[in-house]
């Protein structure tokens, strides 16, 4: 085949064959076809979309350009989850420990944060000791042993998808469903699980901040989990503001573990529950009720054998910041808005995230706050807490956070759970 006749039916409306989709995954992925073209193929991709089957090829032939794990060895049914990424979701850190305790192993491959949302393992790396990389026989080993591991994906797992990433970022075509979707569901498929739950957020601090673009993009993922043969669920759910009462990469920790010790913030336990609830129903296990687990410690008892395992010590001090600022109420009355974007950008630039994948962040920066939206607030009460290593970032940090807070304004709340999509 040729690469610029497969571009030229894109680009002029026409539906790609599974072979020639194979063949250009194939292809590029092993060199012989250019970044040119492909960046080309891309920009036709991201005008004239993909259908159902061409999309499905495409996700399969990104798969294909890799490993897709047997964990069928493990001798318990596997279950995994994905979010599209948000601020404060640390759901990941209780959700995993909660649903081995149930009896489910969770192969959980997780990745680090970019620009203002977080990332699992920069939380976790907070954590004295914890190592994010495992070899295989780790892997597997400590899924049979604990029944939950949190590390970071190896080469092996869709390379093809590696590689179009990057390309992407650097293309203009990042914001594309079809491209997404197959970026996601590719890897995520390529884990082995038996079943996969989607948390695709919706709002000022997710990815896809219209409703209807998370929908769109949810259905789809869902449609290629089910073509695969994995049983997939999605749930739609808010990010107008952040979860919990943490954005941060030790403050989650911190947070992840008063929710296995049966506190928390209310949010975290009910989308927590809600996530676990559809995992254990997409391997056969509702009769397990995961509130009954989360409060007779299992969860706990899991989540320190998952950090240990790994080389962590769960007994460990966290990281604290050197530097600290308070930001008060501004008025008496309810909280209605507390944006999660602004939120997300402030724990970003006091040095929680990252511009580039190559920065480091620093495991204590982050922002707390005192007060969840719809619970009341007086004028001049602490409200946000900054945490830094460098004061030199509060400025830039505290401008992101001008116009963040409303104190009884109109503000529209999302609910939590927006939808539950299925194929």
């Amino acid at each position: 085949m040729d690469a610029i006749d497969v571009i030229r039916a894109k680009r002029d409306g026409d539906r790609l064959s599974a072979e020639q989709i194979r063949w250009v995954i194939a292809a590029y992925t092993d060199g012989r076809v250019p970044d040119e073209q492909m960046s080309a193929l891309l920009m036709a991709v991201f005008f004239r979309g993909m259908d159902g089957d061409e999309l499905a090829v495409w996700t399969q032939s990104m798969i294909d350009s890799g490993v897709r794990k047997d964990l069928s060895s493990l001798g318990r049914p596997t279950a995994d989850k994905h979010s599209t990424g948000g601020v404060g979701d640390k759901i990941t850190l209780p959700l995993a420990p909660l649903v081995a305790a149930c009896g489910v192993a969770v192969p959980q491959l997780s990745g680090r944060g970019l620009g203002h949302t977080g990332g699992t393992l920069d939380k976790l790396e907070a954590i004295p000791g914890w190592r994010a990389s495992l070899t295989d026989a780790e892997y597997i080993g400590q899924l049979r042993d604990v029944g939950a591991v949190i590390c970071a994906a190896g080469n092996d797992l869709a390379p093809a998808d590696k590689l179009l990433y990057a390309l992407r970022d650097v293309t203009g075509t990042v914001e594309s469903i079809p491209l997404i979707a197959s970026s996601i569901m590719s890897k995520k498929i390529a884990e082995g699980a038996d079943a996969l739950v989607l948390d695709v957020k919706t709002g000022s601090g997710a990815f896809m901040r219209d409703t209807d673009d998370a929908r769109t993009l949810a259905r789809t993922m869902v449609g290629l989990g089910t073509a695969a043969g994995v049983r997939t669920v999605a749930l739609v759910t808010a990010m107008d503001r952040p979860l919990g009462r943490a954005a941060g990469n030790a403050v989650e920790v911190a947070e992840s573990v008063e929710v296995l010790a049966g506190g928390g913030p209310a949010d975290v336990v009910e989308l927590t529950l809600a996530l676990a609830r559809e995992m254990l129903a997409g391997v056969g296990r509702s009769d397990v009720d995961p509130a009954e687990v989360l409060a007779s410690g299992r969860a706990m008892d899991a989540w320190r054998a998952m950090i240990a395992a790994q080389g962590g010590d769960p007994d460990a001090a966290l990281p604290q910041p050197r530097e600290r600022h308070v930001v008060t109420a501004p008025a008496t009355g309810t909280l209605t808005r507390l944006d999660a974007y602004a939120v997300g950008v402030a724990a970003w630039r006091l040095g929680a995230g990252r511009a580039r994948k190559e920065d480091p962040v620093s495991a204590s920066a982050g922002v707390v706050w005192h007060a969840g939206v719809g619970e009341q607030v007086t004028a001049g009460q602490p409200l946000l807490e900054l945490h830094t290593d460098d004061a030199a970032r509060l400025p830039r940090a505290l401008e992101a956070l001008e116009g963040a807070v409303g104190v009884d304004t109109d503000d529209v709340l999302l609910p939590l759970v927006l939808e539950r999509i299925t194929a």
